[in-house]
């Protein structure tokens, strides 16, 4: 399913700083030994640079350096979803204070949310909604499919929702799904690892974390909201139902920061914002382009993919239209389990994720690739995993003759 399809069907159914670290630290001429490779759907591998912007000695939130270095966080990351003027809001805390973020400011008590369920985290966020007083009603895919436009239409044209969720990964079955007027993007597991476009695509938030394609170490809340929703929130008629996640706080500390003065409401978390910025230039402004990066991405999916249904594995998406870019989902082979795989391929310094929608948890695994692992070839890390996964078949397959 598109992005513009779910676009289209929505319609018809409802009217640059940098700091130089090298006067702090003296980067190693080569890169340190890497025994283990993390192939986990996040927290992924961080570059050399990043590590060493997080340890940025501790400085106060309040300075005009650090003012400058978050000031450009915030631009950077509305460039990054090709927006002109969405509002972002970098706040302490895991990707799911975006699930509070969302329904405490956009949702008042007693109004009505759609959430698009295409596995395990969609239910947390309906579970979210409902706790800040919100009317929830869902729409479930199949395992490994994409909610039917069919199912959207009727939906739309049965009620009237505030908003309509979706996640654009779900790391439960790696699975993409694309609205762009569906107003509010889920997409911890997908921002700079698939294209998202913002303004073109008529998406109202976009939610996500730090520690996934935006290859920085976890703590990061990263939300993005449109003007719209910006508006949407100040005109609201109830209280908002938060104090930290409060846009009412928020807003003025993300306008004076882009305007490279410090202010405060909560401090923030300053070498965590140190290293998103080293980060977000790599992404942004590295010799790979925005467009190559994503290019790269979707190669490199392929390739796992490809290899591992080879020798007998199988995706949990249901069509190569709904798989994600950044991560696989691979169902075991028939007579394998996690015991047979799992610690062949730890054995042999490959760390993945076990499965994680509850349907079909013992069946599956997942494989995180996205960020440097991607990106820079040169670390050898693709080429690790494939060969780890076959070895570690053909051993299991030997262990039981």
């Amino acid at each position: 399913m598109s992005l513009s399809t779910l676009r289209n069907a929505s319609i018809k159914s409802s009217a640059s700083i940098s700091y130089a670290l090298a006067r702090i630290f003296s980067y190693p001429s080569t890169s340190p030994a890497r025994k283990m490779s993390t192939d986990i759907p996040g927290p992924i591998e961080v570059t050399d640079e990043v590590l060493f912007a997080n340890a940025h000695p501790s400085m106060s939130h309040m300075s005009p350096d650090f003012a400058l270095v978050f000031g450009d966080c915030i631009r950077m990351t509305r460039q990054l979803l090709y927006s002109k003027d969405a509002q972002p809001f970098l706040i302490a805390g895991s990707g799911t204070l975006g699930w509070d973020q969302v329904s405490a400011n956009l949702v008042e008590p007693g109004e009505n949310a759609l959430v698009l369920h295409s596995g395990y985290f969609a239910d947390s966020f309906a579970d979210c909604l409902q706790t800040y007083g919100a009317n929830v009603d869902q729409i479930k895919a199949e395992i490994g499919g994409a909610v039917k436009v069919a199912d959207i239409e009727s939906a739309l044209q049965a009620k009237k929702y505030k908003i309509v969720t979706v996640t654009h990964v779900d790391t439960s079955t790696a699975v993409l799904v694309s609205p762009d007027t569906l107003v509010v993007v889920d997409a911890v597991c997908s921002v700079a690892s698939e294209e998202i476009q913002m303004d073109a695509w008529g998406i109202d938030v976009v939610m996500t974390a730090s520690q996934k394609g935006l290859g920085t170490p976890p703590g990061l809340s990263i939300v993005i909201a449109s003007q719209k929703a910006v508006q949407v929130f100040q005109n609201r008629s109830t209280p908002v139902t938060t104090y930290y996640g409060s846009w009412k706080k928020w807003l003025p500390i993300m306008k004076a920061y882009e305007n490279n003065s410090a202010a405060y409401f909560a401090t923030p978390p300053v070498n965590l914002i140190y290293a998103f910025h080293a980060s977000l230039t790599q992404i942004m402004k590295g010799s790979v382009s925005l467009e190559q990066r994503f290019k790269l991405h979707q190669e490199v999916s392929r390739r796992i993919k490809k290899a591992a249904e080879e020798i007998g594995f199988r995706g949990v998406p249901l069509s190569e239209d709904v798989q994600a870019n950044g991560m696989s989902a691979l169902y075991y082979p028939d007579g394998f389990t996690a015991s047979d795989i799992v610690p062949r391929l730890l054995k042999k310094d490959v760390v993945v994720a076990g499965g994680l929608h509850a349907s079909i948890k013992d069946k599956y695994f997942r494989i995180g690739h996205m960020g440097a692992s991607v990106v820079d070839p040169s670390r050898g890390d693709v080429d690790k995993l494939i060969s780890a996964v076959k070895e570690s078949l053909a051993e299991a397959k030997a262990s039981k003759q």
